[in-house]
Order: structure tokens, then sequence, then C-alpha cells
């Protein structure tokens, strides 16, 4: 196989790129080779839950034990992607609803990715259908949100029960001590992405 050799030549401002050519800085300033923030992940922030002290027996939505995490963006036109991994457990057979809730400080509260208007429905981010008491159910979601600010916003999840019972975060409804009863741990994690 024939080896190709490239020429070093070193870059000014005004040079315009040749083939076969390799680039080093000598005369340019740093002001000409710029980052590119766009589209870069900025920072990540996380919480983790790994207790099963949580529960509810709420027929409304009320806010879910640890699970909210707060993130100040460098720049109104960053994206916050919102990821959230949360398990639940309920008595066989009932059914509850969860969903992402924007807080933006000195703002007022604001539902992210729920389903539309209809009739008497619940709007929800996810839906739980416990199976049995034994069971924990986990469930996942992942939203871009823009909230158009550089002040410290809080993201936290809430939940609500549709039939009667209490719902715990982390563990099945019984929670018997043995392999089939899992315990779990549940996130919310938020990302700030350059525009």
């Amino acid at each position: 196989m024939a080896i190709t050799t490239l020429n070093n030549r070193a870059i000014n401002r005004s040079d315009t790129a040749s083939a076969d050519q390799v680039w080093t800085a000598t005369s340019a300033t740093a002001s000409d080779f710029q980052a590119v923030s766009a589209g870069k992940i900025l920072q990540v922030v996380q919480t983790e839950v790994t207790a099963a002290t949580a529960s509810t027996t709420s027929a409304s939505f009320v806010d879910i034990t640890g699970m909210t995490v707060s993130i100040t963006p460098a720049a109104t036109s960053s994206k916050i992607m919102v990821i959230v991994n949360v398990g639940q457990g309920h008595e066989s057979e009932n059914s509850a609803q969860g969903k992402i809730v924007r807080l933006i400080s000195g703002g007022s509260d604001v539902d992210l990715m729920i389903g539309d208007a209809a009739s008497s429905r619940p709007r929800s981010t996810f839906h739980f259908r416990t199976p049995g008491s034994a069971v924990l159910q986990t469930q996942s979601a992942c939203i871009i949100d823009s909230p158009s600010t550089t002040t410290s916003t809080s993201y936290r999840l809430q939940w609500r029960r549709s039939e009667a019972g209490t719902m715990y975060l982390n563990r099945s409804f019984t929670d018997t001590d043995n392999a089939s009863h899992p315990r779990g741990a549940s996130t919310i994690t938020v990302m700030e992405i350059g525009a």
C-alpha cells in the first residue's frame, strides 16, 4: 500500500485550505479558534432515590419525596433534557399515574409531556397498571424542555393513585423478604444542552 506524505503548512487568517495539507496554528490568534458550544452538553445534574420509604394514597397529583432536581442554565437559549426512571409498587390490579413538573424560580408550575385533555380523563406522562402486589413496576420518560431562563429551575416527579390503595416508591406493595420482591432505585436527571 502506498504511503502519502502530507505537507505541513502554517495557517494565517487569510489562508485557504489546500488538499493534502495539515495545518498548524502559528500566526493565528486564539479568537480564530473559538470553541463551538451548540449541541454540547454543558452540565448534568442527577438526583437518585434508593430508599423505599415514600408512599401516597392521594387521588390528586402530589410530589414524590426526593424526586426533585434543580439546574441553573448558562443561557436562555439552552435546552434541558429531562430523563426520569421511577419504580413503583401498588396493590393488586390497581393503577396510578405519574407526571413531570417544571418550576422556574419565582415562577409557576408547568406540566411537561402530558397527554391532551379529553373529557374527564386524567392527563399524565405515564401510567402504572400493577398486575400484582408483589410487582415493582418501572417507568421511564425523556423530554427536551426550553425553560428560556438563567435562573434556578427545578424538575420534579409527581404521582397519584387512580384506584384505591397505597403506592410505594422503589418497592412492591407486599415487600416480602425474599428474592421475588425486589427493591429498586429511582432517578431524575437533567442535562443542559447548548443551543
